[in-house]
Parts: structure tokens; sequence; C-alpha cells
């Protein structure tokens, strides 16, 4: 069959539904919010819908009986989901022989119309449908839009739906109107916010003094955002949403590729990737192309490895683009000094054994493999402190860690241990001692990038 997704105004229609069970409940919730008037009919109710029609009792009525011909009269749409499969055959059969929209449940043959799997945000209704084929996938895609939809999307549509008629009375142009109403829906949703009174006519007021028409609520500038660290999947929401809006994408080493594939086809993407001390681009030449994409025009999404701020050099990019006169902006990001260890089975902190954690970069001032690392970072420092030791970008270093802890003062066998996690959600973890820890990933031959941990916490095996 082909289902075509009409979208019907239910509201103040009659709607019955047979059966009192778990499934004439499941429907009595989906349908309840759209405002139809709603008639269930069954020898016998269940406990959980019968407290649900009590505290909906100006909206349902329930009749306790079995399903009789005349209950369809005046129906607009019925629902045949009793547990007797041949009353519900007979409710399908005198409703398509009267014209009566009819689902009836577990008979895809018998019904007129089916349920989608449904999403609901305020006005905002998606529905979704496998033509039953599958209801499980639809569940699953249902699940994944959900996520995608703004924590305030009833509010930012409630706004947009009052900003039409503001627009319409100042924005004469029916073109250039469309176009404005669809650039402030855009940055709505990319904010998951509404603009207040002021801003909104600033707004209108700078769309209508462009002689071209062209967005005035377009998003501009740069987002710096955290990709976070491992799989894709652990980005933010609301990075994933900068990248599909994206005109400019420009991205570094460790991020996992898949998340190119999110933004537009018409996107830039540059890569400006530095590792290992091979670097593509040198961080002045970093700000200064950040700079001159955003004078471009349109968003520029600045899309890092881990945190931004964790070792990132964000802020050193977002100071450049503030003095150069751009707006600059940050989404965080999961930083691999939590997110790594915890991969292995390690919580950087533990009420018991560790009550603090000290992140600290392995990573020379100058980026020499060559130079002493105790010129750069107090040891006899880190050796007195009680809580967890998180090195990042220290790998290459790891023999001169291990012993500067030593000589400071460290314990030889205080649990160290070196965990690499891959962009398949792959980790591979070596534990041991300062004392042996070097030898033992070295052994193991453990790729970078990877985390160091020192500290109690590296014992406890989940």
């Amino acid at each position: 069959m082909g289902y075509f997704p009409f979208f019907m105004d239910i509201e103040g229609k009659n709607g019955l539904i047979v059966g009192g069970g778990r499934i004439a409940f499941h429907k009595l919730q989906k349908l309840l919010p759209y405002g139809a008037k709603l008639w269930v009919v069954a020898a016998e109710v269940s406990e959980e819908l019968e407290q649900f029609v009590f505290q909906n009792k100006n909206d349902i009525r329930v009749i306790k009986r079995g399903f009789e011909p005349g209950d369809l009269t005046d129906m607009s749409f019925v629902i045949a989901a009793s547990d007797d499969g041949k009353v519900n055959a007979e409710i399908g059969k005198l409703c398509r022989e009267k014209g009566i929209l009819v689902n009836v449940v577990d008979d895809r043959e018998a019904c007129s119309f089916i349920f989608p799997s449904l999403v609901r945000e305020g006005k905002l209704s998606i529905g979704i449908s496998t033509e039953g084929a599958s209801p499980e996938a639809a569940a699953s895609l249902r699940s994944q839009i959900a996520s995608l939809i703004p924590a305030d999307m009833e509010e930012i549509l409630d706004y947009l739906n009052r900003l039409r008629p503001l627009a319409k009375e100042l924005i004469r142009d029916s073109a250039g109107r469309a176009a404005f109403l669809k650039d402030m829906a855009r940055v709505c949703m990319d904010r998951n916010a509404v603009f207040d009174e002021s801003e909104t006519m600033r707004q209108l007021e700078k769309y209508m003094r462009d002689e071209k028409k062209e967005s005035a609520a377009v998003m501009e500038g740069v987002l710096l955002v955290g990709a976070g660290c491992g799989c894709y999947d652990l980005i933010t929401l609301k990075g994933l949403r900068a990248i599909r809006r994206a005109k400019v994408l420009v991205y570094d080493d460790l991020i996992d590729q898949r998340l190119l594939e999110h933004a537009s086809e018409s996107c830039e993407r540059i890569y400006v990737g530095k590792r290992s001390g091979k670097h593509s681009m040198r961080q002045e030449q970093i700000n200064a192309l950040l700079v001159q994409k955003a004078r471009e025009g349109g968003l520029v999404v600045r899309l890092k490895g881990g945190d931004p701020f964790v070792f990132g050099r964000g802020m050193e990019e977002m100071t450049a683009l503030r003095e150069a006169g751009i707006h600059a902006d940050y989404i965080p990001g999961i930083t691999s000094c939590i997110a790594v260890p915890a991969f292995a089975g390690i919580p950087v902190t533990h009420r018991e054994l560790s009550r603090s954690f000290h992140v600290i970069t392995g990573h020379t001032a100058a980026g020499n493999q060559d130079r002493n690392l105790e010129e750069d970072i107090d040891f006899s420092l880190l050796a007195r402190l009680e809580g967890t030791l998180v090195f990042l970008m220290g790998y290459g270093h790891l023999s001169q860690i291990a012993e500067a802890l030593m000589r400071a003062g460290k314990e030889a066998s205080t649990p160290a241990a070196v965990i690499h996690g891959g962009f398949d959600s792959n980790v591979k973890t070596v534990r041991g001692t300062l004392s042996d820890i070097a030898a033992k990933a070295e052994e193991a031959r453990i790729q970078t990038p990877a985390v160091i941990v020192v500290g109690s916490v590296v014992d406890i095996v989940q």
C-alpha cells in the first residue's frame, strides 16, 4: 500500500477506541493532545487507563461494556484495539462500509489509516511510518529525530508564529518576507532560543535597510566546536547542528571523519591538522584563515577534537578573532582527559581514592621532543598532590614523566595507565606502575593519541 502522510485536524472530532488494555491506552495517549473528543468502549478497563481517564475526564468518555454497532454513529475515526480479533475485524468491516476511517490493531490490511511513530513538541508534529514493515525501525528513527530537536522547540515555534504577522506588516515584498522568516527560523533553531522584542525589531530594521534583501539574520562569525573524543556520536547535539549550518568547516586531525558527512554539500571544508609535531598549518596561519573566512560572510565552524578549551588553543583563536572584530562563540566538547580513562573503566575521581584530578599537558612549551620536560612542568608540585594526574599529549615523553615524578618523591609503586581510544570505539589500555609503565606501553605498541593516568584510581577494575 501507499500511505500518504496527511495531517488532519481532529480537534473537536469524535473518535472511538474499542478496547481497554495496554494498546488502547497507548493509542489514547497519542490522540489526546490533538483535541479530539474521545470515547472508550470496553467491558474491562485497565487500572492504568482508568487512572488516565480520571485525570483527563473532561476529554474522555468511558462506556464499560462490549462493542455495539451503534457506537460508530457520528464517529470521524475508530481504533479497534480489543483483545478479540473477531470483534476488531467486525469493526473494520463496518467502518469501511460506512466510510469511517479505521485503524485495526495488528491487521494492516483492515486499516484505512495507520499510526505513525510520532514526535511531538508543541506545534511540531513528525510522523514516521514504514507502512507496517518494521515499527521497531520507525521507533528507532523517531528517537534519533527527537534528539535533534531543540529543547525549547515549543517556545521557538510560538515566537515564529507571532513573528509572521509582524513581518507581513513591515516587509511588503513576499519573497523577501519569506526569506527573512526562513532565516529567523534557522537562527532560533541554532541558538535554541528566541529574540526579545528589541532584538526582533533590530533584525527587522536591519533586513529592511538591506537593499539586496539578503539575510539579516543568517548566523555569521566563528563557532569553536568541540567534536568530543573517539567516536563521532560523542559530539553534542548543539555542535552537530552547527556543522550542518556551516558555510566553512575548519577541522583538525583528531576528529572522526564521519562528522564531515553532516556538513552541507556547499560547505567548504579546510583541513588544518596538527599531530605529533607534523603541522599542516601554523597556529598564526589558522588564526588568519579564520578571520579571512569570517569576513567573507556566513558561519565558520572551527571543529576541534575533544574540547577547544582543554589544551586545544581555543582561547588563542577566540582572542585573535575578537581582536579582529569577529564575533566568536564556543560550544563545549567531551574532553579526552575524562572520557578516555572512563572508556577504560578508570574514573578520574573516586570518593575514597581520589577527591581531585589534575590535567597536565605533556607537550613541551616549544613542542620539541628533545626538550627536557622538567623545564616546563613543576614535578615536585605534582608529586605532592594526592589526586589523580592526567597527562594529555605526553605519550612521547612517557619515560620522562614517570622518572621525573619518581625523582620528585612519587612512589615507584604508584599505579599508572596508558589508554588509547580510537574512532571505532575500541580502547587499548596498559596498566602498571610508575616504575614499569613506559616499558609495558612500548611492549604493547600503544598508538597515539594516548592519555596517561597516574593514581590509585588506575587499580579500579570494572
